[in-house]
């Protein structure tokens, strides 16, 4: 299978992250308000940027890798007011979306994790 620019990654991550959370939140209400602000809750770079920190001791050395090349992908400044926060969030995405291209058992298996480490709770 071809490989990918590192930004392909995280366009697919992104999308496979946000319906992971979409698969979880809508068994917790039916209110569309309520489903919108919990989906919210876990899809931004905050969250995402705690998950990849509780994440990263499961992942392994090439994972590693790649988030850490994933952290170092330009943004525009005007764009992102904490870039950090949204490197990190990519990061998550990139290695999402590389093992959903490449290997979807283990994506599965980081879907299992984090399953674990997010607590899908309506407030």
């Amino acid at each position: 299978m071809k490989e990918l620019n590192i930004k392909n990654y995280a366009h697919i991550g992104d999308a496979v992250y946000e319906v992971f959370i979409r698969k979880h939140t809508i068994m917790l209400t039916s209110n569309l308000s309520r489903l919108h602000k919990l989906t919210v809750k876990y899809v931004n770079a905050g969250f995402q940027s705690e998950l990849l920190e509780k994440l990263m001791p499961d992942l392994t050395n090439a994972e590693q890798e790649l988030a850490r090349r994933a952290r170092n992908i330009p943004t525009s400044s005007a764009r992102r007011i904490n870039k950090a926060l949204h490197s990190a969030a990519t990061s998550l995405e990139v290695v999402l979306g590389y093992n959903y291209i490449h290997n979807k058992d283990r994506f599965y298996e980081l879907c299992e994790i984090m399953e674990k480490l997010i607590d899908f709770t309506v407030d």
